[in-house]
């Protein structure tokens, strides 16, 4: 790849200044720590819940929250008081969401036929859900429903006997109202008032309030990834992936709308200074006129500080064509890719290393972030390459189940007697062996 990068410019002045891009595995890294301040940090939250338990998640949210908890919890009761006083038009917008996640989720159910892979052996396998999850819901400087409803959702399709929810306390002690009015729509009767690593922290090991979970779900920033991964790597407590803060990159050719390109970049920007949005355009054209755009809807944010960060923290790439594009886009795995193009289609089978991709100019990233039905808890900082987003099979497991009968026995055994001869292990092949010769005597009486 030949390509050359700039830096954003928020100013009103068109130059843009591209230079010639000399090493992509630094560029395309994000969100790294490299002297392990971070990591030092979330170890310690951890040993401290882990001693500790409900007196450190009291510390921990006058420290970090600034609020002084008498209980570690709101109950049905409390949650159904703080809804009951929500809007028609909040309530209409989080209905509609919820039918369209839903019907997204439930279609992937599917039940799986028994295969007879040869007469009398029969193997299949059956879904059983995974009985305790853990759900992270932000809340820091926004709070998000919709990330209860793409985790609540699928963990009530699949059937989980119990879903732990914890997520921080706003400052009077209690929780957002939509926090409150999803959790009726989803059956969750109490929400545990803990953030960031310790709430993961607490998930894992249990606290004298909050229950030990199988698998923890939810995005959150560096400090909440980083925790999911020293727990995924020290506990028998699973994670979902690597969700920490969120990334959009743009593929843009010269019919793209520059307005849609810069309101789809900020629309991540405005998540978090940590955050990254990068476009990546065959046209410097297109580039030079997202950045009026940009310049002039920034100023419109009533979180333009925070965006203006990430934006400072991102950049453009000038590419030849679109498929040198979309080849940087598979090196740098985006959360969120979005094709502003017409030639959309062409370039599908192209894509090998995305979240999840938005295509053609009519579609914003947002559609998916809320009420387009797919799921928005998605793998950051280029674990695209490896994982999927949350599904409903993320809340599942499949168990493999097989049986042999009189004939399977005969037509089965010389070839396990055979293989486990081979690996030299005789109890392998005996466990086998006395069963033919069991079912040979049956037989011949």
């Amino acid at each position: 790849m030949s390509l050359k990068i700039a830096n954003y410019t928020t100013e009103r002045s068109q130059d843009v200044e591209f230079r010639v891009l000399e090493d992509l595995s630094s560029l395309i890294s994000r969100n790294a720590d490299a002297d392990n301040v971070i990591g030092e940090r979330v170890a310690s939250i951890i040993a401290e819940v882990k001693s500790s338990g409900d007196a450190a998640l009291r510390s921990f949210a006058e420290r970090f929250d600034g609020v002084s908890l008498n209980r570690l919890f709101i109950d049905a009761e409390e949650l159904k008081d703080i809804a009951s006083a929500i809007d028609d038009e909040a309530k209409a917008a989080i209905d509609t969401a919820y039918q369209n996640i839903y019907a997204f989720h439930i279609s992937q159910y599917k039940e799986e036929e028994k295969v007879e892979t040869m007469p009398g052996v029969s193997c299949w396998r059956e879904v059983r859900p995974i009985q305790r999850v853990g759900l992270y819901i932000p809340g820091g400087s926004a709070v998000l429903p919709s990330t209860f409803l793409m985790l609540g959702i699928p963990a009530k399709i699949a059937g989980c006997r119990d879903i732990v929810v914890c997520s921080p306390p706003q400052k009077d002690g209690r929780v957002n109202i939509y926090i409150a009015y999803v959790a009726l729509l989803i059956g969750v009767s109490k929400i545990y008032l803990a953030g960031g690593a310790q709430a993961v922290a607490a998930m894992a090991y249990g606290t004298e309030t909050v229950p030990k979970v199988d698998k923890i779900f939810g995005p959150g920033n560096q400090y909440v990834t980083k925790a999911k991964s020293i727990i995924q790597s020290s506990t028998q407590t699973s994670i979902d992936m690597p969700a920490g803060p969120s990334e959009v990159l743009v593929i843009a050719d010269e019919g793209a709308v520059p307005a849609f390109v810069a309101a789809d970049l900020l629309a991540q920007a405005e998540h978090g200074p940590d955050s990254q949005a990068v476009l990546v355009s065959s046209s410097a054209d297109m580039i030079r006129a997202t950045m009026q755009e940009l310049h002039k809807q920034l100023e419109q944010l009533p979180r333009k500080d925070i965006a203006a960060k990430a934006i400072s923290n991102s950049y453009v790439v000038l590419t030849d064509d679109l498929e040198e594009a979309v080849e940087f886009s598979n090196e740098y795995a985006p959360e969120h890719l979005i094709l502003a193009t017409s030639q959309w289609e062409e370039l599908i089978p192209s894509i090998s290393n995305a979240g999840s991709v938005f295509l053609g100019n009519l579609t914003p990233e947002s559609a998916g972030d809320y009420a387009s039905g797919t799921n928005h808890t998605l793998p950051t900082s280029a674990h695209a390459r490896s994982y999927s987003g949350v599904s409903l099979d993320s809340f599942i497991k499949k168990i493999t189940f097989q049986h042999i009968s009189s004939e399977g026995v005969k037509n089965i055994a010389p070839t396990v007697e055979t293989l486990a001869r081979l690996e030299g292990l005789d109890a392998h092949g005996n466990a086998m062996k006395i069963r033919r010769l069991y079912d040979e005597n049956q037989t011949t009486k």
